[in-house]
């Protein structure tokens, strides 16, 4: 029997468009691109799987994931028009149905460009407005996107962990999720923290200047 943590669960998301999964989900996991890149986007290419590949244009998941990288949330009335907002903001967008398998139907891999700077991530949209972000520049993770999180880049050194959870401690803020995935040993690792609570500029400089630290991202709520 399936378990509801809260009648939203059950419900779904307060939201603009026909779906949760293929609507409110996509925006979702634009919107985690977009803070996770942090920067002024000039490109953006979408490329989408299964049911994505099937029905985007036909249940607004195109322009949910355009709203998304824009940073509208769910219940934005700007949805509808994101296409025009993409190209008021010089943002040139491009979508690929990929018939490639995949784990699960409603997937979609996002590429963000400025000329300087590119992120790709891949993003699942689980269900009653749900999402978990599986895979961000080749390392894989398990971002529910439902929580505050950052995302620390790290070289993989002994310390490197304690120095950052020194300072959440320190500045009173909690642990909901943590966990480390690196490439190879004694590289570059992807720290993935899911918070309570948003974290402040204070707390944000401190993590920055932390032991081994090389990037920081974050998702707010």
């Amino acid at each position: 029997m399936a378990k509801f943590h809260s009648v939203f669960d059950i419900i779904g998301p307060v939201m603009v468009g026909p779906s949760s999964s293929h609507t409110a989900g996509a925006v979702k996991i634009g919107r985690a691109a977009k803070f996770l890149f942090d920067q002024d986007i000039t490109y953006a290419r979408f490329h989408l799987y299964g049911s994505f590949a099937k029905t985007y244009k036909g249940h607004g998941t195109d322009v949910a994931l355009v709203a998304g990288i824009l940073g509208y949330d769910t219940d934005d009335a700007r949805i509808i028009d994101a296409f025009t907002y993409a190209k008021e903001a010089g943002i040139h967008v491009e979508f690929i149905e990929d018939h490639s398998a995949v784990p699960h139907p409603n997937t979609v891999r996002i590429e963000l460009m400025n000329g300087h700077e590119t992120l790709e991530l891949v993003g699942q949209s689980i269900g009653g407005g749900k999402v978990e972000i599986v895979e961000l520049n080749g390392f894989r993770l398990h971002l529910s996107g439902n929580h505050p999180a950052i995302l620390v880049m790290h070289n993989d050194r002994f310390g490197a962990i304690a120095s950052v959870t020194e300072i959440l401690a320190r500045f009173e803020i909690n642990i909901g999720r943590m966990e480390v995935n690196r490439k190879d040993v004694g590289k570059e690792a992807l720290m993935t923290i899911e918070l309570d609570q948003n974290i402040e500029p204070e707390v944000e400089e401190a993590l920055r200047g932390a032991k081994h630290i090389l990037r920081l991202a974050k998702v707010v709520d």
